[in-house]
């Protein structure tokens, strides 16, 4: 019996990153850090949300840009063929507001993410973080109700997930993170990634 459970991570795997290309929309370069280049999400997001306050932007505005963004090409192809065969989750980093028209475009695979706290004039005046180290946290309680855990993804936020799994990849990473972490297999494309998961199930 199949005991297996694929986390995934979302942006820059299966979607573009939300922030770049919300950067490159409203034509402010200061948003394009990411946790590829921040490992410090809280701090990452408190900076964030600073620059939107400065520009009188609101979430409006961010799902105006993410109503246009598609996800990567072959994301869901990838994920259809990873569902026939095993469970998958999507772990992010992420926010439900950002999130859900890109799980509609990708045939509603589960999300596990955090919510953002929307003032009534449409400004985004916090978040809701689920749990502290959450794609860890998750992972590790996916193996305490007995399922082995195999996941892929490609910032700092995603090396405890990966590390704490039965098998553990790098999609589409830094290569920073490559070097610093040569122990860990490191793929570019969908095909090759599959491949990796289904010799690991």
């Amino acid at each position: 019996m199949d005991m297996n459970i694929v986390c995934l991570d979302l942006e820059g795997v299966l979607v573009p990153e939300i922030w770049i290309a919300f950067s490159e929309a409203s034509g402010i370069p200061e948003l394009r850090r990411t946790t590829r280049d921040e490992p410090d999400y809280d701090k990452l997001m408190k900076w964030r949300l600073g620059i939107l306050r400065e520009h009188g932007l609101g979430l409006s505005d961010i799902q105006r840009t993410i109503a246009t963004i598609d996800p990567l090409p072959g994301a869901k192809e990838f994920l259809d063929a990873l569902r026939e065969e095993t469970q998958a989750v999507i772990l992010s980093d992420t926010f439900t507001q950002f999130a859900t028209p890109l799980m509609k475009k990708l045939g509603w695979p589960t999300l596990l993410c955090n919510t953002l706290e929307v003032a009534q004039d449409g400004s985004i005046s916090g978040y809701k973080i689920r749990i502290s180290h959450s794609k860890l946290s998750t992972v590790r309680a996916l193996q305490s109700v007995g399922f082995e855990t195999i996941a892929a993804g490609d910032s700092y936020n995603d090396l405890e997930m990966i590390q704490a799994s039965k098998a553990g990849f790098l999609f589409r990473s830094t290569e920073q993170i490559r070097r610093d972490h040569p122990e860990l297999p490191a793929f570019e494309t969908y095909e090759e990634l599959l491949g990796a998961i289904r010799a690991a199930l």
